[in-house]
């Protein structure tokens, strides 16, 4: 209680505002995968399966029901980063995961494997540890002070070591490599994305002091950031996208959220400098709640094709030929999508 009382008065109201917004940005997103599943399961009951290329689900009120569901959870986290620092803000996007398979588990009826159910309470333990003891976030009054914050020679030479480990990964690794290791294509998606979040963060503040009567639109900065993050998600999308279409998704999602989360929270800490006026023992125990965090996603991932009880090997196989007809690949054909 004393914890909790102490997080109360020390809190700022922005962080509370960062905070409410990016639980509700999970929440919505979370949600929306199951709204848009059923959406799916309708629409292929009447029409052309979209997994064998149908588009019979853009006529389905359910899926676009998802589909704004989603995009109001975008425009929440979008809004989190405006009042919070982005080590509270990014791990929590674990929770939209706990939500789904929860979601899943209720009304989908795909049963949550008990390892499964301790990896959603090991992202909760970690999500609340990371409050209780996120740092404040920085008051700026303009977005020219983001622009002098991302011109500093610390963060300009974490950018120029991001672009060029970009620019090596596209031209020398992804020729070659791309369709055999997976770690390519997420490294472009996690580096470029460290950078998307810093300025969408920088766009957001500009955003909130234009809305709050400070016209932040007139300055050339809020439109180079802009630019900025308009082109890292194009390239975040992109490559995205060629990493879920050659590798298991399974694989795919907890790799990349592993590798994006913690390369956002180095970005933020050496742009924002979060962690200044933090003591030691408050900063291990953020990085023990990331950890905890992404125990519990591993787990959940791992676990979620699982089913409790005697006919588990059983249904495991049914599982992977299910698998193998549906997807293409097998459990011991590597990580990468196979043509049957």
């Amino acid at each position: 209680m004393a914890v909790v009382q102490k997080w109360r008065e020390g809190m700022s109201s922005d962080n509370v505002k960062g905070l409410v917004l990016a639980l509700s940005s999970s929440l919505f997103i979370g949600a929306s995968f199951i709204v848009k599943k059923k959406g799916l399961k309708k629409a292929g009951a009447s029409g052309i399966r979209a997994g064998v290329g149908g588009y019979s689900y853009l006529l389905e009120p359910l899926w676009w029901a998802g589909m704004i569901t989603m995009v109001v959870g975008e425009i929440a986290n979008f809004a989190a980063y405006a009042f919070a620092p982005a080590i509270l803000v990014t791990p929590l996007g674990a929770l939209s995961i706990i939500i789904s398979a929860v979601l899943a588990h209720i009304i989908l009826r795909e049963r949550l494997h008990t390892f499964g159910i301790l990896g959603c309470i090991l992202c909760v333990v970690g999500s609340t540890t990371i409050v209780l003891h996120a740092p404040q976030e920085r008051q700026i009054e303009s977005v020219t002070e983001v622009w002098d914050l991302a011109t500093e020679p610390g963060f300009l030479f974490y950018t120029a070591l991001v672009l060029t480990a970009v620019f090596i990964l596209i031209y020398q690794f992804v020729p070659q490599y791309g369709q055999t290791h997976i770690m390519v294509y997420i490294g472009v998606c996690s580096l470029v994305g460290s950078i998307s979040v810093m300025s969408v963060k920088a766009l957001g503040i500009a955003l909130k002091l234009t809305f709050s009567g400070t016209n932040q639109l007139v300055y050339p900065q809020t439109w180079a950031f802009t630019l900025v993050v308009i082109t890292c998600v194009l390239t975040q999308m992109n490559y995205l996208n060629k990493a879920l279409d050659t590798f298991n998704t399974a694989v795919v999602s907890p790799i990349y959220y592993v590798m994006f989360t913690s390369l956002t929270i180095l970005a933020s800490v050496i742009m924002f400098k979060d962690w200044d006026g933090q003591s030691p023992t408050q900063i291990l125990t953020e990085m023990c709640g990331f950890v905890t965090i992404l125990s519990g996603t591993f787990l959940l991932h791992k676990t979620k094709d699982m089913a409790d009880g005697p006919g588990l090997s059983t249904s495991l196989s049914m599982r992977s030929l299910k698998h193998e007809e549906d997807d293409g690949f097998g459990e011991g054909i590597s990580l990468k999508r196979q043509d049957t």
